[in-house]
């Protein structure tokens, strides 16, 4: 049997026979006697930690007696101290209560003072207030009066004035009337000017054209003559100006008739606006009568297509995206 097996066995069975064999319990006890203290001693030092508890406590309730003895001292000063601020107290609460009488009696003196004088005051403004009515009221009378009078002056006026306006919108209408005839005069000199403008240089033609549109030399039915003129040669395509009456105000908010452009070319369908000068609105008005032909004659438009000299960047940027093509000469148009 090596030496961990006798541990082990000695371990296991040493209980039992320290209970059954008194002797081998006494040689074990007197092996292991100097490895701790015995009874006596053991009870020695015990009564001395019982003796000393003893005299602590004894030691804390000395020192608790005479912490209660200050303390009962300290509330007697203290409880003395109290009741004499109590009494200096009393004594000036009762002085500040005197005063307060004395002030109150005078603010009731002082306030009947006051009453009164603020009756008196009362029955003077009432008196005022009833003096300033009867002068109000009689200035009200002739103010009213005054009123009536510029009232019927005015109403004489207004129809002098309306009369007279009258007789200047009848001469307005015949001068414009006039000036409609004139116009019509100049405008059928302009379109043999144009015809004859139109037998020289085609750029030429366009230069003047553009210049003409910009300083408003021309209007924009003779611009828009020049330009279809200038596609109709240049490009041999068809150039149709559509007039239709829009009855449901799909372009305008309102009905109204609706003009544009259209260029035929090899079956396909171009929709064209030729204008001297176009701006962002113009831009958006074209779209919409693009879209109005195109539902009114069932057929989608190859390409939209805004020819001027004078378009507005802000009409540039809508054509974008819109999709719409702009040219600023015709020239520039790409291949039909």
């Amino acid at each position: 049997m090596n030496a961990e097996a006798l541990k082990e066995a000695i371990r296991q069975e040493l209980p039992h026979f320290l209970r059954t064999d008194p002797d081998l319990r006494a040689y074990i006890l007197e092996l292991t006697r100097r490895e701790y203290a015995g009874r006596e001693e053991t009870q020695d030092r015990f009564y001395e930690i019982l003796a000393e508890l003893r005299r602590n406590r004894e030691e804390q309730t000395r020192k608790w007696d005479e912490h209660q003895a200050e303390q009962r001292e300290e509330f007697a000063k203290l409880y003395e101290q109290l009741n004499r601020d109590r009494e200096e107290q009393t004594r000036k609460w009762d002085e500040q209560n005197r005063k307060w009488d004395e002030h109150q009696a005078e603010q009731r003196a002082e306030f009947a003072k006051l009453y009164e004088q603020s009756n008196h005051d009362r029955e003077e403004q009432a008196r005022k207030w009833d003096e300033h009515q009867a002068e109000q009221r009689t200035e009200f009378a002739k103010l009213y009066e005054q009123l009536n009078r510029d009232r019927e002056e005015q109403a004489r006026k207004w129809e002098a004035n309306r009369e007279e306006l009258r007789q200047f919108y009848q001469a307005a209408e015949e001068r414009q009337a006039e000036q409609n005839r004139k116009w019509e005069a100049n405008q059928e000199e302009l379109r043999q000017l144009h015809q004859e403008i139109m037998a020289q240089t085609l750029k030429h033609d366009r230069s003047i054209g553009a210049l003409g549109s910009r300083w408003g030399l021309q209007s924009e039915k003779a611009f828009r003559d020049a330009l279809a003129a200038i596609l109709e040669k240049s490009f041999n395509v068809q150039v149709l100006n559509v007039n239709e009456y829009d009855d449901r105000g799909e372009v305008f908010g309102r009905p109204d008739q609706v003009e544009l452009d259209v260029i035929v070319h090899n079956g396909s369908l171009i929709i064209c606006e030729l204008k001297s000068s176009i701006d962002k609105a113009g831009m958006y008005i074209f779209e919409r009568k693009a879209r109005f032909y195109e539902k009114r004659h069932q057929r989608t438009a190859n390409r939209l297509m805004v020819i001027s000299p004078m378009i507005d960047a802000r009409a540039r940027k809508v054509a974008e995206q819109l999709g719409i093509e702009t040219y600023g000469d015709s020239i520039l148009v790409e291949s039909l």
